[in-house]
């Protein structure tokens, strides 16, 4: 029988989450987000385990909205051609299994110049700040990640009013979890 875990960002996220899962809050970022994952994976049994990163994203595209379950999460604020240039594989970019097809683009940068938005939308349909740092460090303990983001903001000058968009977008979430997770 599959466990689940529940990662986020921050408490106002994770708020509606139905009650017997078990959250981790791990701070704004993909550093925090990586070690304070790494920190609830190790030492546990988590041969059953899923973890499930329920956030806010912004749309990098227009007509985006609601809930999304993307494939692939890409490190956007990485050099990522000089690392190569040098022969190194810099690991920007992690599939997803049972996604829905879009791309999340993640990074320490939050985004609400148009000039990085257009240039993030054409690699990717949204982006975080964490999903990056919890899948990295899923991959390397091993397990399976399920990335479940609801459009809070269209990544502009807009997304500064996140904190009081942030409790509709936990309120669906939520929905979502007890829906799938029933």
């Amino acid at each position: 029988m599959t466990e689940y875990m529940v990662i986020s960002a921050t408490r106002g996220e994770a708020r509606y989450v139905p009650e017997g899962i078990p959250v981790v809050i791990t701070g704004v970022g993909k550093t925090a987000a990586a070690v304070i994952t790494a920190q609830a994976l190790a030492g546990r049994d988590t041969s059953d385990l899923t973890v499930l990163n329920v956030g806010t994203t912004g749309a990098l595209r227009d007509g985006l909205s609601g809930i999304y379950l993307p494939s692939e999460v890409v490190n956007h604020d990485l050099n990522a051609e000089a690392i190569r240039g040098i022969g190194l594989d810099p690991q920007e970019s992690i599939s997803i299994e049972g996604g829905d097809g879009t791309v999340l683009a993640s990074g320490d940068v939050f985004v609400t110049d148009p000039v990085l938005k257009a240039r993030l939308a054409e690699r990717a349909h949204l982006v975080d700040m964490e999903a990056y740092g919890v899948a990295f460090a899923c991959r390397q303990f091993g397990v399976p990640i399920r990335l479940i983001k609801h459009v809070s903001d269209s990544a502009d000058e807009a997304a500064m009013d996140w904190p009081a968009l942030v409790d509709a977008s936990a309120k669906v979430l939520g929905d979502w979890l007890r829906a799938e997770l029933s």
